[in-house]
């Protein structure tokens, strides 16, 4: 068997791979002719386009670490029969764990004090009052495999009340975590404390918080986005926290580029928290997605399926 891995992976997987099939590594000069004879790839953000399996004539498999497929064209892989998989939930403790860090960042100002102390700033703690999580309520959007893992953060660590929104899963989940299902967003706007988003990036979510909703918030509210860039209206969360119709936001998901630009407009405020999309990249996380993927590749290639197939 033939597998090129294209980017770089943590070693549990390209060791896994290497002891049971000829691989080509990221750093191999020779990873670029993969099209010639690549049965198997393992990617992590390669891009692969309708011209890419076009090419690839002998390509049976791509395994992807990771949740997100936008950078795989997924008909061309269907057209030529190669089978896509990805690692859905392997990072949901990690990526719950900074969404709930950066809700906590923002409302205990814990980010702006360290800004405040580095640069020498006097202060007054009296004028300087964080808030608390205990006892709030907080939105969930998105009752997935993250959503779930946030849910459960808020219920046990901070007694939260949790709203719920997600129109494609069933009336009955999340049967062991109190929480109150709304059927539409206009019903979570005005009621939540914290706003955590945890949805994939499709026509339906893009721009899914914007003026209107950010609008019908509480200002003492604070947004969390730790899904996906574009989910969130950027300009128009910059606009209600610079007229302070906001508490705060925790943003590890960017719009544009990732990291973004020294100069974007969010980052000029001292409410806002930044992380460069690095919620799912623990050290732990690392290592099983990257097993996963190398397990999965090699499953199908010895004639099974891959345990989360998109394509």
């Amino acid at each position: 068997m033939k597998i090129y891995i294209l980017d770089a992976l943590h070693p549990a997987g390209v060791e896994f791979a290497s002891q049971r099939a000829d691989v080509i590594r990221w750093d191999d000069p020779c990873v670029k002719n993969w099209h010639e004879d690549a049965e198997g790839i393992m990617v992590r953000g390669s891009r692969l386009t309708a011209d890419d399996f076009a090419q690839a004539k002998k390509l049976k498999v791509v395994s992807k670490q990771g949740v997100g497929v936008n950078t795989i064209d997924l008909d061309a892989a269907r057209a030529r029969g190669v089978k896509v998989c990805n690692t859905p939930g392997v990072n949901k403790e990690a990526v719950a764990e900074m969404a709930v860090g950066l809700a906590l960042s923002v409302g205990r100002r814990i980010a702006e004090f360290d800004r405040m102390i580095r640069a020498g700033v006097p202060f007054d703690r009296a004028d300087f009052l964080g808030q608390e999580l205990w006892n709030k309520t907080v939105g969930v959007i998105g009752m997935g495999n993250t959503g779930t893992q946030v849910a459960r953060l808020y219920r046990a660590a901070f007694n939260a009340n949790i709203l719920a929104y997600d129109p494609y899963v069933p009336a009955n989940h999340w049967p062991d975590i109190t929480h109150d299902r709304v059927a539409s967003l206009d019903a979570i706007w005005p009621r939540v404390d914290v706003l955590t988003m945890h949805v994939p990036y499709t026509d339906e979510t893009r721009g899914m918080v914007a003026r209107h909703g950010l609008a019908l918030m509480k200002a003492s509210a604070i947004v969390v986005n730790a899904s996906r860039g574009g989910v969130v209206d950027e300009a128009a969360l910059y606009d209600a926290l610079k007229a302070g119709r906001l508490y705060g936001a925790g943003i590890d998901v960017w719009e544009e580029v990732e990291p973004p630009r020294r100069d974007h407009p969010l980052l000029s405020l001292s409410n806002v928290v930044a992380t460069p999309h690095a919620a799912g990249g623990s050290r732990e996380t690392q290592e099983r997605s990257s097993l996963l993927v190398a397990q999965q590749l090699l499953n199908v290639l010895s004639g099974g399926e891959p345990i989360n197939r998109v394509a």
